[in-house]
């Protein structure tokens, strides 16, 4: 018996023809095939007529449309198998040979075109080369063609280059289809369509910079805005901190007086107060400790720094106001004598200096914030005339006469 069809041996499938065997051997890569009597199925639903080839394909199909009646055509259909490969057409050897002659150079010319669609173009503006090319590629159709191929190549980098073709394609141009006073309105109608566009897009790229010139500076107040909230933030916790120094401060001062008062009072024999009287005293609440705060403004680093120079040496007032009287002196001279070099000139190893201002951890610190600095080895404070800052001089005496007169300064 004639074999009626192909059977996959690696997955079981009927195939109808070699060219089926062969899309399914290109899909599953399977290549295990043979000759069978068994004829492929041909169930024909009776409602819609549509062909299924298995019982797996009738059941999906009742699945999707309810249809349950299929008529059995499979003998009708089932034809012997032709296990054949089609020849290939005898126009193949043609194909190789020109494959073959193509192989080989040909004359490359200047394509033919519309001479009078060329002149309408040159008229326009546009170069020899470019008409050339525009209107190949745009198949000699028309001026409006042409015209809009010209418009989207412009940045081409060849667009001003002859295009050259095989002699072989030369075509014969078609004949223009627009009467001559036809083409000069059309001429004119693509002339205003790419002077449109072409301020369309300018206005489109503007829009684009306004928009991103308003972006950034909204960026920019942004930034702004954050850095001056930092800085109230800052100023109000650094003189939150001062108010609460000072009252512990007050508090500690006011303590120690009431334990000099009990202690004359014992001295002298006297009895205690009654406790009833006397007003409790408010326990002393220990600052957390917490990061400090950076001075950011030369009077601040200023008035930190006389700050440290009197918690360091809290146990000799004396020496402190030494200090301080010393280093507004030193100021007030270079202040009343900007041009006087030896008011602007300390000897480090000065023993007056030293014993004043030098051995106290802070007064070198304090002049170099006011504009001395070191030199020669170390060996002297000098503050060069071009450092000589009023504003700088007027501030630091502003801090020292604070610190000798508030007695409150740097207590804690």
């Amino acid at each position: 018996m004639a074999g009626l069809s192909l059977r996959c041996g690696d997955c079981g499938a009927l195939l109808k023809s070699v060219e089926e065997a062969q899309e399914h051997a290109e899909l599953t890569s399977h290549a295990n095939f043979s000759e069978s009597t068994e004829a492929v199925l041909s169930l024909v639903c009776s409602s819609c007529g549509k062909p299924c080839r298995s019982k797996t394909e009738t059941d999906l199909h009742t699945k999707r449309t309810g249809h349950t009646e299929f008529v059995d055509k499979t003998l009708e259909a089932a034809k012997p198998i032709a296990l054949e490969v089609p020849k290939a057409r005898r126009d193949d050897d043609a194909v190789m040979e020109d494959a073959s002659t193509s192989q080989q150079p040909e004359d490359m010319v200047v394509p033919e075109v519309d001479q009078k669609l060329l002149v309408d173009l040159e008229e326009m503006g546009f170069s020899k080369a470019r008409a050339i090319r525009a209107l190949h590629y745009s198949g000699n159709s028309s001026l409006e063609a042409a015209a809009t191929w010209i418009v989207e190549h412009e940045n081409d980098s060849d667009i001003d280059e002859m295009p050259l073709v095989p002699a072989s394609t030369k075509a014969e141009a078609p004949k223009p289809s627009l009467t001559p006073e036809e083409m000069k309105v059309k001429a004119q109608e693509l002339k205003e369509k790419a002077r449109k566009k072409k301020e369309e897009e300018e206005k489109r790229m503007e829009r684009e910079r306004e928009k991103e010139r308003i972006r950034v500076g909204k960026e920019l107040l942004e930034a702004k805005r954050i850095e001056q909230d930092n800085e109230r933030k800052r100023i109000m916790a650094m003189r939150k901190a001062e108010k609460e120094e000072e009252k512990r401060a007050r508090e500690k001062i006011r303590q120690k007086l009431e334990e000099d008062k009990a202690e004359r009072r014992r001295k002298l024999g006297l009895p205690l107060e009654d406790p009833a009287n006397v007003k409790p005293v408010a326990p002393i609440v220990e600052e957390k400790k917490s990061l400090p705060i950076r001075p950011a403004t030369k009077a601040e680093q200023m008035r930190e720094c006389l700050r440290f120079l009197k918690q360091n040496n809290k146990d000799d007032d004396t020496k402190v106001k030494t200090a301080f009287s010393t280093l507004l002196t030193y100021l007030k001279n270079v202040a009343s004598n900007p041009d006087e070099e030896k008011f602007r000139k300390i000897r480090l190893s000065n023993a007056a200096f030293q014993n004043r201002v030098g051995k106290v951890e802070g007064g070198i610190q304090f002049l170099e914030l006011c504009g001395f600095s070191k030199m020669e080895g170390d060996e002297f404070l000098f503050m060069p005339r071009d450092k000589f800052d009023m504003a700088v001089l007027v501030s630091a005496g502003t801090e020292l006469d604070n610190a000798i007169k508030n007695p409150f300064f740097g207590v804690l």
